[in-house]
């Protein structure tokens, strides 16, 4: 197994997990209330709040190496399983998942189209385009 990917942006790492995880079925699934059953612990599903417990794991996933090559886009999006396995009430009016910092797509070389969380920064919009990748606001 390769090396894992090191991130720099904890939300672009979520929805790399996400488009691994739960669209392509690369690594496996997380339940959050599973997880939680499985650690002990409780939360309350109708808060709009990411759960900590559920926020530290994905924060310690390592994603190997290898499976770079395997994201060709990215699709944010407020029903993503990722999300509401995180915060489970979460509707998506708040930056809780907005990515701020797109370094990390250097480690996808085959990343070609991404649809993002509307964070204003058309800088960044720009210099995603400007490396190939097709980016919008969703």
């Amino acid at each position: 197994m390769s090396q894992p990917i090191p991130f720099t942006d904890a939300n672009f790492k979520l929805a790399v997990v996400q488009e691994l995880m739960y669209d392509q079925d690369l690594l496996p699934k997380f339940d959050l209330r599973e997880y939680a059953a499985a650690q002990g612990f409780t939360y309350d599903g109708g808060s709009f709040e990411a759960v900590p417990e559920a926020l530290a794991y994905f924060e310690a996933l390592e994603v190997p190496g290898e499976l770079a090559e395997k994201i060709t886009e990215i699709g944010m999006d407020g029903g993503n399983e990722i999300y509401l396995e995180i915060a489970p009430n979460w509707d998506g009016e708040d930056g809780l998942f907005d990515v701020h910092e797109f370094a990390d797509v250097r480690h996808f070389p085959n990343l070609k189209s991404m649809t993002l969380f509307y964070t204003g920064d058309e800088q960044a919009l720009e210099a995603l385009r400007a490396r190939g990748i097709e980016a919008d606001w969703l």
